[in-house]
């Protein structure tokens, strides 16, 4: 029997949440008569839904049974196999109008799509670069910027031309917004300008930065999953701690956060760095006790690869413990960062930041990103970027580093 046989990733939450039950269950009960009247019978589009968070709050947006919901995601794969599932549950009650679209959100097919649809009451986008790891090279860079920001950019000027400009957006943003010290992090922030630009008229904004899924596609949880499957070591930076929610608890708080919070702030829950704070490394060995096994650390990544049949043998599993010194990593995580306030939202779990940052260079800022990323005969440091990201998230430094993520197990 493979490892992976014995249990699903459902039951491996806990080893990084330390929470059996959700955080969230009873702040969704309490606004149950609200999602009722802000969900049912509404118009849904869904951008980058075949995701882990977009497709769990999808299964929690259907509960409240809207008439039409549109799921956009530019992965073909994931997008058929969130079809396939959610047509083979018998407890999910389908909407009548319910489509699945494998288009790019910031390209000329969704523009059609606006432009043919009558008018949606609820958009929530959860299409994103997530991965620290995107800002390795230039090219890499840039294409995170374009679909963090560039893309939907274009994507909210195009909904009063087609007639949606009354639809309440919601776009879910991350932790690492807050004091960014990585080009990731600070698109992110970047992205809670565009959905909030003071410019915009005629609909409500709202967002979240919440925590690491764990077991989540492309999380480092996930890939020790994958690296147990095929008899390859784990690898984890010391001194790296996050906080976590499950993948039910992500999907909860976009449905608040969307649907319950108050227009115009940036949710967030309510998790205690004390506490909730968990070493990735910590993680890594809770995993390995899941199943049955005990570390065996290594620094050398070329002798853990080679000792993996021979620690098996002995209950053991090798575990690369890696220094936290590539570029963009942040030892810690927060909600909240410098210039900020929290403020109560009306539910038990997340708080929220009211949004009251708008920076007059937006405009030019987007314009001179745009332009980076087009002129393909201009050269175009890391520098250049940064350089245009101060001029609207000032709070932005780096954490510079010769190594990045790929040059790691």
């Amino acid at each position: 029997m493979a490892l992976l046989d014995k249990f699903s990733d459902d039951d491996l939450s806990y080893v990084a949440t330390h929470r059996k039950a959700s955080l969230f269950t009873r702040d969704v009960e309490n606004s149950r008569d609200v999602l009722t009247e802000r969900i049912g019978g509404k118009r849904l589009l869904i951008l980058g839904g075949a995701g882990s968070i977009g497709a769990s709050t999808l299964r929690e947006l259907l509960k409240f049974r809207p008439h039409a919901v549109h799921v956009v995601d530019i992965g073909e794969n994931p997008l058929a196999e969130l079809t396939r599932d959610l047509r083979s549950q018998a407890d999910i009650v389908l909407p009548p109008d319910l489509r699945f679209l494998p288009i790019d959100f910031g390209g000329p097919a969704m523009q059609r799509h606006l432009r043919d649809e009558p008018a949606y009451d609820h958009i929530l986008h959860f299409a994103a670069h997530k991965h620290v790891r995107s800002e390795k090279d230039v090219p890499s860079l840039l294409q995170m910027l374009d679909t963090n920001v560039l893309k939907l950019d274009r994507f909210l000027r195009w909904l009063p031309l087609y007639g949606h400009e009354g639809a309440e957006i919601f776009a879910v943003s991350t932790d690492k917004a807050a004091n960014p010290s990585s080009f990731m992090g600070a698109s992110k922030r970047l992205m809670e300008h565009v959905l909030f630009d003071a410019g915009t008229q005629g609909a409500t904004r709202r967002s979240t930065r919440f925590a690491n899924v764990a077991f989540s596609n492309g999380s480092l949880p996930q890939a020790f999953l994958f690296r147990l499957a095929r008899r390859q070591p784990l690898a984890a930076p010391d001194g790296s701690r996050r906080f976590f929610v499950s993948l039910r608890e992500s999907g909860e708080i976009c449905l608040l956060a969307a649907c319950a919070a108050p227009a115009g702030h940036i949710a967030f829950p309510n998790l205690d760095p004390a506490t909730n704070l968990r070493p990735l490394l910590e993680i890594a060995e809770g995993v390995l006790a899941h199943y049955g096994l005990k570390p065996a650390y290594y620094e050398d990544e070329a002798a853990a690869i080679r000792g993996v049949e021979a620690d098996l043998a002995r209950g053991h599993y090798p575990l690369i413990v890696t220094p936290l010194d590539t570029g963009g990593e942040k030892p810690y995580e927060e909600f909240v960062g410098a210039g900020e306030s929290a403020a109560g939202i009306g539910l038990a779990e997340l708080s929220g930041i009211p949004y009251a940052a708008y920076p007059v260079d937006l405009p030019a800022v987007i314009e001179e990103l745009a332009a980076l990323r087009d002129d393909v005969a201009r050269d175009v440091t890391k520098r250049d970027v940064q350089q245009q990201l101060l001029r609207v998230v000032p709070g932005f430094r780096h954490a510079e580093s010769e190594r990045h993520l790929d040059q790691r197990a």
